[in-house]
Formats: C-alpha cells, structure tokens, sequence
C-alpha cells in the first residue's frame, strides 16, 4: 500500500517533530520515517533523563518530557509515522513526487521529503558474538517496539545505560523471566532505575548478574539459550527465548547518502534560504545538514523547520499565495 502525504520527514526527533507542528499550521500533512521504535530519536533512546538548558521557555526540562511537550503539541495534526523502518530508497516518480521505500517496504509517496534524520540513522551497537546475525528476528532484537511481543517469555537484556535499564524494568511486569547482565557492578543510567532495578533484582523479578557478558547463542529454528561468561568463572549455558542487547546506538549517514545529494563531511549542504538542498522538492534540517556557521542545537533545528515548511508550501503549491499569521492571532487550527 501507498501512502501518500504532503511533506515526507524522515526523522522522529525534536526537530522532525516540530516540523509537523509548523506544517500542520499551512494545513499540510505529515508523515514521519524513524529507524528506532518510537518517537524522539537520541532524546528518547539515549539520554531520556537527561536535562537541556537552551529551549526558549524551559530553565531545564528533562529530554524525555521535551518528547511527550511535542507530541501533544503535533497531536492535533494528526501526523502518521513509520516506526522501526530505514528510509532506504527514493524515487523520482512524477513531476514534484517522490517515492521513498523503507527496508520492510514500506512505501510513502509525497512531493517534499524533509530528511531531519539528526546524525543519520542510527544502527545498534552489537555485541562481538560471531553467530548473533544467524538470530536476528529469531530471538536477538536490538529495539523494542512492541513490549507485548515477550510477555510469558523468557528475556535476556544486556546493557548498563538507561535502555537496558529501563526496558529491565518495564519488561519484568510483562515476561515470565527477566535477566540483566552487565560488565561491570556500577551502571551509568539514572540513579532512580538503578535503586529500581536493584529492588526488582531483591524482590526476585529480575536475575541481575554483573562482572559478565554474553559470549554466544544457541538454538535451533529460534533462541533458545545463551552462554554467559562471568569474572572467575566457567562460561555456562542460561536458559532464554530472547536475548536484547541495548548497547547504545551508532549514527549513520545510511542509504539517504546514495541519493545524490550534495555531502560534506557526512553532512548534507543545503542552501540557508531555505534549507533546501540541491535536489528539488528535498530539504535537509537538523543535525543533518551543514552550512556556513551551523550549530548542532535542537534550537536551530525548531528554526530551520520553521523557514522549510514556508519554502515546501511554496513548492507544492506555487500559485498559492502564502499569508503568514502569528498564532497569537490565527490560533491553531487541526484539519
């Protein structure tokens, strides 16, 4: 199935998300491709407890609550979303149409892609098991999109940051059996999670096991079983349906840098006007993007958002006269 839509952002963090509120302002719809499971691309994935300082409004707000602020502030836009998919492909397929396909298929159709993708899209750590690729989709997930998919199940986690910390949590409501291994005793994630997981872990619902690694998979058609080595001792075989290793998260410029679009320094140019870069109907916002004096701050992303959207405006209807209005004055209208 096609979907078609007006403005096609590849990219579900702050500035992708902003974007639809601004565009939804010119009665003009979205439609978002992530590669991660759910909206808000580092701020969601990395750091969700981390503080930020520099958003107009906000002395300190947690990355997480910025999140669920533009999600509510997007929601009477209606935005669609494709979550858990890679921009893979685009096509020229009319005049101003594109067509982009993901790597599950997925196919959106619209006459402007606004690539907000941050750094690139970002591919898993994974960990140096030789076999791990023979059980992908057959036990080893790195994203956890549906946490229902585990529940009577036996789960595996591997991580010491907020991920793993946090999924450990949430998943030991849902499987039957939770383990988080770690390297080490301490974790880097947010002190709360820490004491959380430590009082599921006393209280029997989490098997925390630390000074250890995972070091191999076994199964047959699916995981069964991973092998386990710890500090002093013998590897041994723990009994696991799925294993999750949440090792954080590397950026990559990905298939968007075979599109013939003009790079520097894995970064896309684009022209400050607009933002617009030199294919037509395509624009590059965000940390993606590069120019003379940029700075890599959500800040400037709200405002190259905010001058695409008028340029897109223009391109998809170059007869239309485009009549700005303050919200103070026009209010916010959904469609």
């Amino acid at each position: 199935m096609m979907i078609q839509t007006d403005i096609l952002i590849i990219g579900a963090g702050p500035v992708g998300l902003f974007t639809v509120f601004e565009a939804g302002l010119l009665k003009l719809r979205c439609h978002l491709i992530d590669s991660l499971g759910q909206p808000g691309g580092q701020l969601t994935e990395i750091y969700p407890k981390k503080p930020i300082y520099d958003i107009p409004g906000y002395p300190s707000v947690l990355a997480g609550d910025l999140v669920e602020n533009l999600m509510q502030q997007i929601a009477p836009f209606k935005p669609g979303f494709t979550l858990g998919e890679r921009a893979e492909t685009l096509e020229k397929t009319a005049d101003r149409m594109y067509t982009v396909t993901t790597n599950r298929g997925t196919r959106i159709s619209a006459p402007v892609v606004a690539i907000a993708g941050g750094l690139g899209s970002f591919e898993p750590r994974k960990p140096p098991i030789d076999n791990i690729g023979d059980y992908e989709d057959k036990g080893v997930d790195y994203i956890i999109r549906d946490p229902e998919k585990y529940r009577g199940k036996k789960v595996l986690v591997a991580g010491g940051g907020d991920s793993a910390l946090d999924w450990s949590i949430l998943l030991a409501d849902i499987a039957a059996e939770v383990a988080l291994v770690h390297r080490r005793t301490s974790f880097r994630g947010a002190v709360d999670s820490v004491e959380k997981v430590m009082e599921l872990a006393h209280a029997g619902k989490i098997n925390l096991i630390t000074n250890a690694q995972v070091i191999g998979l076994a199964g047959e058609a699916h995981l069964e079983g991973v092998l386990i080595e710890e500090d002093g001792k013998s590897p041994y075989v723990y009994s696991s349906e799925y294993f999750i290793p949440l090792f954080g998260l590397a950026p990559k410029l990905g298939p968007i840098g075979d599109w013939g679009l003009d790079i520097e320094d894995n970064a896309i140019c684009v022209n400050t006007l607009d933002y617009s870069t030199n294919l037509p109907g395509i624009y590059a916002i965000g940390d993606v993007n590069t120019y003379q004096g940029k700075l890599k701050l959500i800040l400037c992303g709200f405002h190259e958002g905010t001058l695409m959207v008028q340029s897109a405006f223009k391109y998809i209807y170059p007869e239309q006269k485009l009549s700005f209005k303050y919200t103070t004055v026009a209010g916010v209208n959904a469609f």
